[in-house]
């Protein structure tokens, strides 16, 4: 965890190496076949926040958005309806689900006098419920009478079930079991 002012060398290699791997498992969407790409990335930003701090989670889920506004398919769908409006939320969602998973962890860590493992579990938690509530926010705000005439008069249940259920469950899952673990080995190593 970082508590200085400046970032080290070894927090921003890190930082860098996260980066690229957010963007090289977002631009192979089309060809992932377990999972989402939008799982793992989120593992990502979970184990960049614990390991080099919420502002670098933050800038791994501003890159996760960015990425997925550039993947074909990413953001298709509200894209054609409103490009504004989907930038806005895509990014939203990414830097807020990184920022607000690095300041769980940073008070977890202190609460539960530095418990590496408890502190990363929070934070797993957190972020797949940040990026999917603001998903589902935005869909509510700016796409709900859309997504009404597409669904059939159905849109709570295509945002919730469609859109979001399946897709949050398999992010949850992914984060609570693999960023805890990722991130005590890579501090194991560290030391």
């Amino acid at each position: 965890m970082r508590n200085t002012k400046k970032m080290s060398t070894q927090t921003l290699v890190m930082g860098a190496v996260l980066t690229a791997l957010v963007i090289v498992i977002q631009s192979m969407a089309a060809y992932i076949k377990f999972a989402t790409p939008m799982a793992w990335a989120l593992i990502l930003i979970v184990i960049g926040t614990a390991t080099c701090g919420k502002f670098i989670g933050a800038w791994l889920g501003l890159v996760f958005g960015v990425a997925i506004l550039l993947t074909p398919g990413g953001a298709d769908p509200f894209f054609t309806i409103n490009p504004i409006a989907t930038i806005i939320i895509v990014l939203i969602k990414g830097t807020m689900c990184g920022f607000l998973s690095g300041y769980v962890y940073e008070i977890y860590y202190k609460l539960s006098k530095k418990n590496i493992y408890l502190s990363t579990l929070s934070a797993s938690i957190v972020c797949p419920i940040v990026n999917t509530a603001i998903f589902i926010s935005g869909c509510f705000i700016f796409f709900f009478s859309d997504i009404q005439k597409l669904s059939g008069g159905n849109a709570i249940y295509t945002i919730f079930i469609v859109y979001a259920g399946l897709n949050f469950i398999l992010e949850l899952t992914l984060n609570i079991i693999l960023a805890p673990v990722v991130v005590r080995i890579l501090k194991a190593i560290k030391k």
